[in-house]
């Protein structure tokens, strides 16, 4: 096994190295209690019969994205009294990992068997000092061979216009808060949980993770609504 190059600039990967950039992204969110490493792994090298938890992107590119990590979720799965499965505690470090591969709507995670769900993808192993931990996974869907340069825009525009018709959910976001998993278990009715934003700042709107708006919280015939005040771009979500 090889120690992954730096990631690239988003225009410029190929799968191999969206691969990379995704891998990285999820693994610092996979639960582990020193940080994971990234390296060159082969399908082959994933235990056939372990549990994977897999998530499609659909989007542009549509992807199948795949983690093993019954290694390092044990523990915490044990510490939650049974409360958190496995695909609630992976589902973090799918959507991150998503959101490397591109714009889209991330669907339900699902188990499927290792060697089934790994087989002719891209993987790479996430490592404890050394030790394989975890595995990632990236399947792109429906590669093809690079069209002329004279027929990029209008396959570009048909392939968007067929996205047009999916449904993306947004969620309105008013703040967040970091807790360790032990105050998570903790948690009990009438526990106050103080956020990371002023009452009355203006509420994030997401699609899949990515912050595409602001707005302000209204009532819509006794229902809570969002008034978009400001329309976010990519470099602006980034500060």
């Amino acid at each position: 096994m090889n120690t992954l190059s730096p990631a690239v600039a988003p225009g410029d990967l190929g799968t191999a190295q969206l691969a990379e950039r995704a891998a990285r992204a999820a693994a610092a969110l996979v639960p582990s209690t020193m940080p994971l490493t990234v390296v060159v792994a082969r399908d082959a090298d994933v235990p056939a019969g372990a549990v994977a938890v897999v998530a499609t992107l659909v989007g542009a590119p549509s992807a199948d994205l795949v983690l093993v990590a019954s290694d390092v979720l044990g523990d915490v799965t044990a510490a939650a009294g049974g409360s958190l499965t496995v695909l609630d505690a992976l589902r973090p470090a799918l959507e991150a990992a998503g959101r490397e591969v591109g714009a889209g709507v991330l669907e339900a995670s699902r188990t499927e068997e290792a060697g089934a769900a790994t087989g002719g993808a891209e993987v790479l192993a996430l490592q404890d000092d050394g030790r394989t931990v975890a595995w990632f996974a990236l399947r792109v869907r429906g590669q093809a061979p690079a069209p002329a340069r004279a027929a990029v825009p209008s396959q570009r525009g048909t392939s968007m216009r067929m996205l047009y018709d999916v449904e993306m959910t947004l969620t309105a976001e008013i703040g967040r808060t970091t807790l360790p998993v032990r105050q998570v278990l903790e948690l009990t009715p009438g526990t106050v949980l103080e956020l990371d934003r002023a009452a009355g700042a203006a509420a994030d709107v997401m699609v899949n993770g990515r912050l595409i708006a602001r707005g302000e919280v209204v009532v819509v015939d006794e229902a809570y609504g969002i008034r978009v005040t400001e329309i976010v771009y990519d470099e602006d979500a980034a500060r």
